[in-house]
């Protein structure tokens, strides 16, 4: 009694996955660049609208709103043309957990319910860019040399 091995013959659906998925691939990086550049203008957003009104007046500013405002509108900046990506994810990241313990936490548990589904998203955007770099379309590809930036991955 010997061990037969059968060929498994691909279906034309697993080769259609397969392709779709090369192709996909192909596309990683660039679109690891437009999540970054997408959510640093979200960001920036709320950092103008804390200091400019811009798109829309902002809340009464305390103390600490001042220096939210700092870090939204410098790390938005930063993370738009993707300088120092990684220590800005990670700075925009801690900075997010933070907000959302003091200022949405108390208020309830869930994130729907105390205004804070923002601040978990995009302090695990930032979580994921942390990790990623900021892909082909940043400063750091140039000035750093960064590895993350590679299309070949």
């Amino acid at each position: 009694m010997g061990c037969r091995r059968v060929a498994r013959r691909e279906s034309g659906w697993e080769v259609t996955i397969a392709s779709l998925y090369a192709n996909l691939e192909k596309g990683r990086p660039y679109i690891l660049s437009v999540l970054r550049i997408i959510a640093a203008l979200l960001f920036l957003e709320h950092g103008l609208q804390k200091y400019f009104g811009f798109p829309s007046a902002g809340p009464p500013m305390t103390p600490f709103l001042y220096v939210q405002g700092v870090i939204e509108v410098v790390g938005g900046i930063l993370l738009l043309v993707g300088a120092y990506t990684r220590v800005v994810a990670f700075i925009l990241c801690g900075d997010m957990a933070v907000a959302y313990f003091m200022a949405h936490l108390p208020r309830s548990l869930f994130p729907a319910m105390n205004g804070g589904d923002a601040a978990v998203l995009f302090c695990f955007v930032f979580l994921y860019i942390l990790f990623s770099g900021g892909g082909p379309w940043s400063v750091d590809r140039v000035a750093l040399k960064d590895p993350s930036a590679d299309t070949n991955i």
